[in-house]
């Protein structure tokens, strides 16, 4: 008997049937790469295109929210609510902000002079506020009722100025700076543990989100001193050649914090290691004023004196972007959103304002196509960052022309330095001058 072989053609219709007449037609593709052998040059162009048309939809500024009648001098985000916002002013006045609806939904007169720092209690029940006039004030979240009066749920009046003020992550225990580092149990008016180390005032504190015993804050002395709270003592300091501002510890590494400094620089440190930091950002050209990292903990946004925000990838020497108007004065106070996707910033002429963390970025709800569209774009560019072409117009950034000639001025003073340096080192006997690196430049010592 003969046995013939029959092979039939099968086709799914799932594969090239539209599901409505609204879709585009399906068309079968052979992905073989000998088939495409114009695939990377074309990648190359799409590459550049989406590079392109990142920088033209890059418009970061989304809103502005206005009503204080001083300068901002810290905010607050909210542990529970992202739409949630508490600032504080430098008249005393402490306003909280709906997000969403870009207004503010509560005003309280909260202490005479500065509001010097403000912080959540962790479950978002109650937040606390110190001042110029001496006193810690803990506040109701909630707004009080109608006909009922806006009182603080206590008040605790101190010796000195408290400059600070931050608290634990899961515990009743806050703690405050001044001419001191303070920890308060919230039951007691008076601190359950007080440290000093020879220096006359603190500006900044902040608890270790991770590690959650551990605190640091920075000192007039320009120190950065590093505490446990189960001990008596504090346990080292690195003593710096400018005095930082403030600093943020790294909300997913626990052992790395990043430091805003009056030279320009922010530094980055591993707090087991203290001798140099790990790495020095640079870019702004005036004293960073506040930091805050991103709750990734990839990326860090600084505030700066010289007017300008920046934002820096957390293993980066230089900014990947910087933010500006024309209308924003020195910005003293900067918070990265708990969903990572707004940047706030509170600056000297009475306005806080809302910026999209990538500027480019489309937001409300996308289409799945326009998703992945957008995933597409980046791993091209991503593929792609290193070609000349391509990198010139992703670090291409507008800024404002004082800004602008500042940089080039200190980009030519540092030259000056290192040729003088290099001069000296030609010229003197071998080993007597010694090379020392931009890390270690800026750290005098490190004293346990």
């Amino acid at each position: 008997r003969y046995q013939m072989k029959v092979k039939v053609l099968s086709r799914n219709p799932d594969d090239y049937v539209r599901e409505t007449k609204l879709d585009i037609q399906r068309v079968p593709r052979n992905y073989d790469p000998s088939l495409h052998p114009f695939e990377v040059s074309r990648e190359y162009t799409r590459a550049l295109n989406a590079t392109k048309l990142e920088r033209v939809f890059a418009k970061p500024f989304v809103a502005s929210l206005d009503g204080h009648r001083d300068g901002v001098n810290c905010m607050a985000k909210h542990t529970e609510s992202l739409s949630t916002l508490l600032s504080g002013s430098c008249d005393g006045e402490v306003k909280v902000w709906n997000l969403s609806k870009h207004e503010c939904v509560r005003t309280l007169q909260a202490h005479e002079g500065f509001v010097r720092g403000m912080v959540v209690r962790f479950c978002g029940t109650s937040f606390f506020t110190v001042g110029d006039d001496k006193t810690i004030k803990q506040w109701k979240m909630e707004s009080p009722g109608y006909g009922e009066e806006e009182e603080p749920l206590n008040t605790i009046l101190g010796k000195t100025v408290y400059t600070g003020l931050d608290h634990h992550q899961n515990d009743p225990v806050f703690a405050t700076c001044g001419q001191q580092v303070d920890i308060w149990d919230e039951q007691r008016s008076s601190p359950i543990r007080s440290f000093t180390w020879g220096v006359d005032s603190f500006s900044s504190v902040r608890f270790n989100p991770v590690e959650t015993e551990l605190l640091a804050s920075c000192a007039s002395d320009r120190s950065i001193v590093l505490y446990d709270m189960r001990e008596s003592t504090p346990l080292k300091k690195v003593i710096m050649s400018m005095r930082s501002n403030t600093l943020c510890w790294n909300p997913m590494e626990a052992y790395y914090f990043t430091c805003a400094n009056e030279d320009y620089n922010l530094y980055t440190y591993d707090m087991r290691y203290l001798t140099s930091p790990i790495i020095v950002h640079m870019d702004h050209v005036s004293a960073v004023l506040d930091v805050d990292y991103a709750p990734t903990g990839k990326e860090f946004v600084s505030a700066s004196f010289d007017k300008t925000l920046r934002i820096f990838a957390k293993d980066s020497g230089h900014s990947r972007s910087v933010y500006h108007t024309k209308r924003m004065q020195h910005v003293i106070c900067i918070k990265w959103s708990a969903d990572n996707k707004y940047i706030l910033s509170g600056s000297d002429e009475m306005n806080i304002r809302l910026w999209k963390a990538n500027a480019a970025e489309k937001l409300g709800v996308l289409a799945p196509r326009e998703r992945e569209a957008a995933s597409y774009s980046q791993k091209l560019k991503e593929k792609f960052q290193h070609h000349p072409q391509i990198r010139r117009i992703a670090r291409h950034r507008h800024l404002p022309k004082n800004i602008y000639h500042q940089t080039k001025e200190l980009r030519i003073m540092k030259e000056a330095r290192r040729r003088k340096e290099r001069n000296l080192r030609k010229h003197s006997k071998p080993g007597s001058v010694p090379m020392v690196s931009e890390k270690e430049k800026h750290v005098v010592t490190v004293v346990k």
